[in-house]
């Protein structure tokens, strides 16, 4: 991959690696994406994930590859190490107890069983008796008003923030997490004030230059 990747920036004009070829300067349009994305999916007789579930699936290889918390966090734009440890704690507790057992191999001498990282719980549907127990959470739209971010449910227990403005030219992102919906919404509006009056010093900044 890192092969094709690095062919493809030799034949490619401008800053990315994916333009779009209707708009000069600009990457290829989300949708034209997903949609192509999703194609090659169904051609690879593979189930339906997200693009999201990608970044997912970088992020939990990663650290079962070795790379720590702080460079990883920086580089899927968490606020902070602590959100990615929150959000891959079945991978980093799984870490810990794996280096216990290599210290227990080479120091104790021992034969003890490596512990194999297992997948966060999936949502269960209710079963019939306990159906009227299950919390009814009405219909959110997809579209949000232009400045305001998005929120995605990851899991059952787990939602994300993302604000992601145009500063430059170039599209900056940043995310927040939280455990509700409503919680969500609250740090996103917050992350978007803060993001905002940092750019608005910076144009200030640049002007008085």
């Amino acid at each position: 991959m890192l092969e094709i990747l690095t062919e493809l920036k030799k034949h490619t004009k401008g800053e990315w690696i994916f333009p779009s070829p209707v708009k000069e300067g600009e990457p290829r349009n989300p949708s034209a994406v997903y949609s192509r994305f999703q194609i090659i999916l169904k051609r690879a007789n593979c189930k339906h994930v997200r693009f999201h579930d990608l970044r997912h699936t970088f992020a939990t290889m990663a650290l079962e590859n070795g790379m720590d918390i702080k460079t990883l966090s920086a580089m899927i734009g968490h606020v902070s190490a602590e959100t990615t440890l929150n959000i891959y704690s079945h991978i980093t507790d799984t870490m810990q107890q794996q280096a216990a057992v290599r210290i227990d191999r080479k120091i104790g001498g021992t034969n003890a069983e490596m512990p194999e990282p297992e997948p966060p719980k999936a949502y269960a549907e209710p079963s019939q008796e306990n159906a009227t127990e299950a919390v009814f959470e009405p219909y959110k739209p997809k579209i949000r008003k232009s400045g305001t971010g998005c929120v995605t449910m990851i899991n059952d227990h787990l939602y994300e923030g993302r604000f992601t403005p145009r500063v430059n030219g170039k599209r900056i992102s940043k995310n927040v997490y939280a455990k509700t919906r409503e919680e969500c919404e609250e740090k996103l509006a917050e992350l978007i004030k803060t993001m905002k009056a940092e750019i608005a010093a910076e144009k200030k900044k640049a002007k008085q230059a």
